[in-house]
Parts: structure tokens; sequence; C-alpha cells
């Protein structure tokens, strides 16, 4: 039986070590068959730290963050204080939005290797995700002393700065990042962002002009020289915009632009393909409106106040509106309906107040209009010296007709 034994021996001796080919398949990249070994070789012998640590890395570069988190977890309980583990644990942790739970193992990891920038960088992270800014401000700074060529770090600092409102400070790292990493320049437009949300509108356009071929850059850009009333500059970015991503919003811009430019008939015709374009959009019927009664084009600016109206019967903005074009179009009646919703809504104003007056004077309706004038004098309050001026006219004339009646 000598012989049998030594022919199993043999064999045995000649078994490939499990983990030894998992090495060699993760060396490959072939990721799914490094688990696999890795798994059997846990599974054969649980205490094997080394197959355990080498199964959760490869799950981790399958894109497995929940199982690999478990194996992590398991390993430290065999090994508690290992560095990689404690390190890769709570990078996947904070990959997977759970910051809290990873700082600890990050904090413990930047222990126990003090001059391991990565530990620090993560940490930092971890600690910008968790809103502690001016802990993660530190943390990384910390990171840039150790290796100051870390782009991630560079990015995260001058998140935590943005956060911390130190913008020229953040500014400084966004670009340092983008130095260093190309891709990392998306950062640069978290800071425009960050600069139009408080107000520095000129500082946000100067960032925005620095991706001539980001869609997204391009828009804000435009928007913005058009609030900023530079509405000629704002045209051929929008019209770049439109002809990438013609958007309700975006066409509505355009043809902003393009009025307050003096380009009345570009801007009709843009309003009016939007208005068909999206015949949902109720919000664009009330801005084609506004720009047809600017042209005076008043029966068919009423139209679309009229549209606006039934669609948001809610709005006293719609009526409002309306009331005015059809003060202008001589139709007093439904002037006077729609001024009458206006006051139903609560939403009547010195403005109402002086249009109900001129149509129930114009109706010789006196003692109503002498009213409404006196109302409109009242709420007006001096802001509409000229108005106020023909009102007090008015009353002057109309009360000497009333007294003749």
């Amino acid at each position: 039986m000598r012989w049998l034994a030594a022919l199993l021996g043999l064999a045995l001796a000649q078994e490939p070590d499990l983990t030894e080919q998992g090495l060699k398949a993760l060396a490959e990249q072939k990721f799914e068959e490094a688990a696999r070994l890795f798994a059997q070789a846990v599974k054969a012998d649980p205490s094997d730290s080394a197959a355990l640590f080498h199964l959760a890395l490869a799950e981790s570069l399958l894109g497995k963050d929940e199982e690999a988190i478990a194996s992590y977890r398991r390993l430290l309980e065999l090994k508690p204080g290992l560095y990689e583990a404690e390190l890769n644990l709570g990078i996947l942790l904070l990959r997977s939005r759970r910051p809290v739970e990873a700082l600890a193992h990050l904090e413990r990891a930047a222990g126990l290797r003090a001059g391991q920038p990565r530990a620090y960088l993560h940490w930092g992270l971890a600690l910008l995700e968790a809103g502690r800014y001016q802990e993660a401000r530190s943390k990384l700074a910390e990171a840039l002393k150790l290796d100051p060529t870390a782009p991630m770090a560079h990015l995260g600092l001058a998140r935590a700065l943005l956060k911390l409102d130190s913008y020229d400070e953040a500014e400084k790292h966004f670009r340092k990042a983008a130095e260093l990493d190309p891709a990392l320049r998306e950062g640069l437009r978290e800071l425009a962002a960050a600069l139009e949300a408080k107000g520095e509108r000129e500082r946000a356009i100067a960032m925005y002009r620095e991706f001539p071929e980001d869609l997204a850059a391009r828009e804000r850009l435009g928007h913005l020289l058009l609030e900023a009333g530079q509405p000629a500059e704002a045209v051929p970015h929008l019209e770049w915009v439109v002809a990438k991503s013609p958007t309700a919003a975006n066409r509505a811009a355009l043809a902003l632009a393009h009025a307050r430019s003096g380009e009345t008939q570009r801007a009709l015709e843009e309003m009016r393909q939007t208005v068909a374009a999206y015949p949902d959009d109720v919000e664009l019927r009330l801005l084609y409106g506004r720009l047809l009664r600017d042209q005076r084009r008043f029966a068919e600016a009423a139209a679309e106040f009229l549209r606006y109206a039934q669609a948001r019967p809610d709005c006293a903005q719609g009526w409002s509106e309306l009331a005015a074009m059809l003060v202008s179009l001589e139709q007093y009646a439904q002037a006077i309906a729609a001024l009458d919703r206006v006051r139903s809504l609560g939403a009547e104003t010195a403005g109402h107040h002086y249009l109900r007056a001129i149509v129930l004077d114009r109706l010789k309706d006196y003692k109503g209009a002498i009213a409404s004038y006196e109302a409109f004098l009242a709420a007006s309050n001096g802001r509409f010296p000229d108005e106020e001026f023909k009102a007090r006219q008015r009353l002057r004339i109309i009360r000497k007709e009333a007294e003749r009646r």
C-alpha cells in the first residue's frame, strides 16, 4: 500500500494552489475567475487571510461593493488593524455613499501608516461627504503635504473651501486639480455655479467662457448674459445651445435675446415655432403674448393671454395681462370680467384700479369710475406720478358730469 500513499502524495503535490491560480487570474484582469478561485480557497480554509483579502479585492474590481465590504469586514475580524483592509474598506464605504461608516476605518488606516497620503486623502473626502468641512480641509491639506501632486486631494480641498466660502482659495485648487488631471476640469464648472448662486455673475460668466464645447456651461453662459443685459452677446451662445439642445427654456431664452437685441421678427418667429413645438407648455404662451404685446399686436397677444389664463385660472398674472390687452382693444365688457377675476383672487393692485377706472370712465359709469380712480390714488401713493395726474384731472371732470345727472 506504500505505493498508493506515495501516488496520492504525488497527486496532492501536483494539485494547483487556488490562491496562486487566483493571483494569476487577477494579474491577467480575469476578475470573475479570480473571485471564484479565491472564494474556493476561503471555503477550503476560512482562516486564509491572504485568500480573503484577494477575494475582497476581486469583488471590488468587479463592482460588487457590498460583497467586497462583507469580505473586508471578515478579514478585519481575522486580522484587526490590517492597513490595506482598513483603507480599502473605508474607500468602498465612501464609494457606497456611507461616509460616516467609512470615517472610522480611514482614520485607523491613517493612524497605522501616518506617512501614507492615500489614507489622508480618503479620510478627508469622507469628512467632506459627511459635511464636516473644516476637518475635511485640514485632512486634505495634510494629504497634499505628503503628496502635492495628488489631483483628487486638490479637488477635494477645493470643494471643502467652496463650502467654507473661500472662493479664491478654492479656485486655486480647482485649477491645480485640472492642471494635474484634465478630466477634473469639471470642478471649475462647480465653482462657476457657486459664484452664480452667490451673485458674482461676472466671475461666473468669465469661468463659463472657459468651456466653449460644454453644453451645460454654454447654456448657463447664454442665460447669464441675457440676465446681465447683454442680449446681443447672448445670441450666438444660445443659438449654439439650441442647435444641440432645443428645449423650451433654451428656445425661449433665444427668443428673448433676439427681442432685446432689436431683432423683433426673429424673436417672434422663434417663439411661434417654440409654442408650436411645445403646445402644452402654457408658460411659453405668457412669454409669447408679452412679445406680441410689445409689438402692439394686441389681438394676437390677447389670444395667448386668454389661453394662459384658461390653463392657469387661479393665476392673477394671466388675467391681468389679458385685461390690459382687452382695454387696448376696447373690449370693455370682457376687460371688466378679467379684472373681476383678478379681484376675486385677492390680487388687485393700483394698476388694476386704474384700468378699471379707465374702462368705467369710457363706459360713462361715472360713479364706478370715481370710486376706481380714488382707489387707484389711495393705492398708488406717489409711485405713478403721470397716471396720478391724469386720474386727478379726470376726477375733476367726471365729478361735474356726475353732478349734472
